[in-house]
């Protein structure tokens, strides 16, 4: 469910036209709904309602200020992987107990960091880790609450480059380790053991894995128990996938109830990180058609927005739905769309049936929500596009579009 539609043709996001949007703010401009948001974190969060829980948006999917400003406003906490989206967080004035920080390559810096505002709890991902965070909290006078993040080596099914929780991932510590490395931790000073972390990919549209992997981790928990190991926290991570194309995941209250039924009998809160399907059917990314272009074989349509502001397509083969932005009785053509970026992998679509159209008119990319300006760059030296927030009939310019001048902002020429 999202709030862009077509009003007498033209498109909209909730009751703001997009076409009266771009020519007060150019192109390309990435566009999230206000409403979308709160919507989908609120179906989310009230899914699990009835139990102790707490609700960490993956800050990695989307890391605007204003997009955390406003989950946390709802009563949610964040999932960090640097710290740079712990400053994020604080900025946007979310509480350090509702802060889990992930990660495979933390560095001294970003544990310093962490334990200095006290976040929730550090899901570890190595030994080497563990007894690194053990040092900088003796060091500093702090206790770092910890969960180890167990690697249950459950097939999500999902694209190979985004499955996080099998044995062949970097992520995690093998589940047949596990128990000795609790022993470990709960030797060392500055440490508390809170919690178990499990997280096995994105983009999921079945229940079954995230199923499969509870039921590790519940096995897990009841050997710890044994040991006089307290789990107060089960952070089951994120994943769970939206609609980009024809894929059917499940609902979040389909996923609570699968959840909830694996839980029976076990008494500890659950965590939540979830992302893409809070975000990414929020957003758009809006773009000018610049030319039209044919060859024998091929039909191309260049628009300004590349593979720099959305590299999904170009990185995953991802599917995204493209639509004109003004409807209109015309042809369909099928065509590569693509971006001004110096790569034959620079594109949006492939082979892609898509009405045509002329230089100039507008172009949406919808599902763009998440993913999408947080893994932009400025490779050819591409400014980096806007991001505006849309509030009913109004609308916040929640970032500003680079400039030339911001491209060399922190660079200098040595005087030789």
């Amino acid at each position: 469910m999202h709030h862009f539609h077509y009003e007498r043709g033209r498109l909209c996001c909730e009751e703001l036209d997009i076409e009266s949007l771009v020519r007060k703010v150019g192109t390309p401009v990435y566009v999230y709904s206000r409403a979308t948001l709160t919507h989908h974190f609120a179906v989310f969060d009230g899914a699990f309602s009835h139990i102790p829980h707490l609700t960490c948006y993956s800050v990695k999917a989307n890391s605007n200020v204003a997009v955390l400003a406003l989950f946390g406003a709802l009563g949610g906490g964040v999932d960090i992987v640097s710290g740079g989206e712990l400053f994020r967080a604080r900025r946007a004035g979310i509480e350090p107990k509702k802060i889990v920080y992930s990660g495979v390559g933390k560095t001294r810096e970003e544990i310093d960091y962490a334990l200095s505002e006290d976040i929730l709890m550090f899901n570890i991902e190595s030994r080497q880790e563990l007894e690194a965070i053990s040092q900088r909290a003796q060091a500093l006078g702090r206790t770092a609450r910890i969960a180890l993040r167990v690697n249950p080596d459950v097939d999500p099914k999902t694209h190979p480059y985004i499955t996080t929780g099998m044995e062949k991932n970097k992520f995690g510590i093998r589940v047949d380790e596990a128990v000795e490395n609790y022993r470990h931790a709960m030797t060392l000073p500055g440490v508390d053991v809170v919690g178990i972390d499990c997280h096995i990919g994105s983009q999921l549209t079945d229940t079954a894995p995230f199923v499969d992997a509870l039921k590790r981790l519940r096995a897990l928990m009841e050997r710890l128990r044994e040991l006089g190991v307290s789990i107060r926290y089960l952070d089951l991570g994120g994943g769970l996938g939206i609609t980009y194309a024809d894929e059917e995941p499940p609902h979040p209250t389909e996923y609570a109830e699968a959840i909830l039924k694996e839980m029976e009998g076990l008494s500890c809160t659950l965590i939540f990180e979830p992302g893409r399907v809070i975000v990414g059917n929020a957003g758009i990314l809006v773009t000018r058609v610049l030319y039209t272009k044919e060859t024998p074989t091929k039909h191309f349509v260049i628009v300004d927005a590349g593979m720099n502001d959305l590299i999904r397509p170009s990185l995953y083969g991802a599917y995204h739905h493209i639509q004109p932005v003004v409807l209109g009785q015309r042809e369909t053509r099928t065509v590569d769309v693509v971006g001004p970026i110096c790569e034959s992998g620079d594109f949006l679509a492939r082979e892609r049936p898509l009405p045509q159209v002329e230089p100039g008119e507008l172009l949406a990319v919808m599902s763009a929500g998440a993913y999408g300006f947080s893994m932009a760059s400025n490779y050819n030296s591409r400014p980096r596009p806007a991001e505006v927030l849309v509030d009913g009939a109004r609308y916040h310019v929640i970032r500003h579009r680079e400039t030339w001048e911001d491209l060399v902002r922190l660079e200098t020429v040595p005087q030789t």
